[in-house]
């Protein structure tokens, strides 16, 4: 596999587990809690490096117990941390609600992540070796993740911008993201239409080389220049979607770092992802490379 740079954010997470999300003003009793390093940004680049990339991270983390934590667990899974930051006060909390049909709710303070700079961003992609992937998520400044991308198309290095959560998109942004991946409703909310072919058409016209819209159990729909298609994913038994996202994120950025081409990448990451919803938690679910490819094996599929 190739190298991969994700610049993103870093969360403590806190998931507690409930039979139903309660209405509001009403309390519900949950069955579980428990305490999982997560974070788009960590949750991607412990992706990559499962699905067996080589990988670094840029981030800000604080100067509490979670931020020496957090990054422990990104060495435990061969990550680089050389490029995260210690920032003054707490790090990123995610509070997770998982109920019984494997659904999420999740409300998140940054806490260091907003500190993370742009200068920072593009120290790192000076850093990167010359044919690196470089991904990057919005749990951390919209300046910071756009300096960042712009200075790795600037180097001519592969771009992906999974644009979550969904916010407008700076016209800079776009014309250096070669793939954008946002899932069915982001790309509605980033784009500002009713309409997925409209949001679709709306992205290439800014720049963006390859689209792809992640739709949950329906697989994802990939459009370039080249056609307009919509792959299938790999039929399990959902447990917990935390995260599924971020496996598929991660494991396109390793199967692209490693020279393969578009579409083996987006299988591999499609089964990454559904991998992910058959275990609770962020980082515990994320599969390995063996995993992924034992997957694409048994249903028949070309590995990558």
């Amino acid at each position: 596999m190739g190298d991969v740079l994700v610049i993103g954010s870093l969360n403590a997470d806190l998931v507690v587990r409930c039979a139903r999300m309660p209405e509001p003003g009403e309390t519900v009793f949950g069955s579980d809690v428990q305490r999982h390093p997560g974070g788009k940004g960590l949750n991607q680049a412990i992706a990559a490096a499962r699905a067996g990339a080589a990988v670094a991270m840029c981030g800000s983390v604080g100067d509490d117990d979670s931020g020496a934590w957090l990054r422990e667990q990104l060495r435990a899974d061969g990550v680089d941390d050389a490029h995260i930051c210690v920032a003054p006060g707490p790090s990123g909390t995610a509070l997770i609600e998982v109920d019984d049909a494997g659904r999420n709710r999740i409300v998140v303070v940054s806490g260091a992540n907003a500190n993370l700079t742009p200068e920072q961003a593009s120290a790192a992609v000076a850093a990167a070796p010359d044919d690196a992937v470089v991904l990057a998520g919005f749990e951390v400044p919209m300046a910071t993740v756009t300096a960042g991308i712009v200075a790795a198309h600037g180097r001519g290095l592969t771009t992906i911008v999974n644009p979550a959560p969904a916010m407008p998109l700076p016209a800079e942004l776009l014309a250096a993201t070669d793939v954008l991946i946002p899932n069915e409703h982001e790309v509605l909310a980033i784009t500002g239409t009713d309409s997925l072919d409209a949001a679709v058409s709306h992205l290439r016209s800014s720049g963006v080389s390859d689209v792809i819209v992640t739709l949950g159990e329906h697989g994802a729909r990939w459009v370039n220049v080249d056609g307009d298609r919509v792959m299938p994913t790999f039929a399990v038994d959902a447990i917990d979607t935390v995260a599924a996202g971020d496996a598929f994120c991660g494991a396109l950025a390793a199967t692209l770092a490693s020279g393969v081409d578009m579409d083996d990448a987006i299988r591999r990451a499609l089964a990454a992802g559904a991998l992910a919803v058959t275990s609770a938690g962020a980082v515990p679910s994320l599969p390995t490379g063996q995993q992924i490819d034992a997957l694409l094996d048994d249903r028949g599929t070309k590995s990558a």
